[in-house]
């Protein structure tokens, strides 16, 4: 199976290609905007890297959020074009997953994992992930404050890995927690990760976002 990565969830942007248990090609860079500019081409030189056409595709696997408003909506917008135009299936996968799967098995060696993205506002967003990266519990918003007696309800004691570009806002508050690490990197989505679980899900999420909270827009009031 050949499946085309792409993410544009978080603050950065990447595409690769997955061909049968190995990415072939791969771009990425660290991008808070300029995401609509910089994607489709980065999608293009890694299938042309990978010397793979559209019509070699099996599927397009995309990061569905949560995330940036923008950003989901541009790596969904590619996809759905390329979908339509090459008549493939597009696969959904959540921005929590894209990252728990992205750890190193080193760095999780038999941890919990909490994936925290960051929402551009005081509250994250939480996901927490057995060792085997079951989801544990639903998805969540919280204030950092609040996250240690969230946590300990779902995970009252246990090592523990945090990852994710919202870890950050963690640290204060459960940097002290035992046997407790955060993970290294800058804790983006990589779309080789992505269109690796695109390759092994039969059925992936819809290809619509995925939001935790409404997006800050404010509509034009009718006249």
């Amino acid at each position: 199976m050949i499946v085309l990565g792409l993410d544009t969830a978080t603050s950065g942007c990447s595409a690769a290609v997955w061909d049968d248990g190995r990415v072939t090609a791969r771009r990425a860079e660290p991008m808070a905007r300029g995401q609509a500019e910089a994607l489709v081409p980065m999608a293009e030189a890694a299938l042309a890297e990978a010397a793979v056409g559209f019509d070699r595709l099996d599927r397009i696997a995309v990061t569905v959020g949560p995330g940036a408003f923008t950003g989901l909506r541009i790596a969904l917008a590619a996809a759905r074009g390329f979908a339509l135009a090459a008549g493939l299936p597009v696969v959904g996968i959540t921005t929590f997953d894209a990252i728990a799967h992205g750890l190193p098995e080193e760095a999780r060696a038999g941890r919990a994992v909490l994936v925290a993205v960051d929402s551009r506002r005081a509250e994250p967003f939480l996901q927490l992930f057995g060792p085997d990266l079951t989801p544990v519990g639903e998805p969540a918003m919280h204030e950092p404050a609040a996250v240690p007696a969230w946590l300990a309800g779902l995970l009252p004691a246990a090592p523990l890995l945090i990852a994710g570009d919202g870890a950050g806002l963690l640290r204060p508050v459960l940097e002290g927690r035992p046997d407790t690490a955060f993970a290294e990197g800058a804790g983006t989505p990589d779309a080789a990760v992505v269109a690796a679980l695109g390759a092994a899900r039969p059925v992936g999420l819809p290809a619509q976002p995925f939001y935790l909270r409404p997006p800050d827009v404010t509509l034009p009031k009718a006249k």
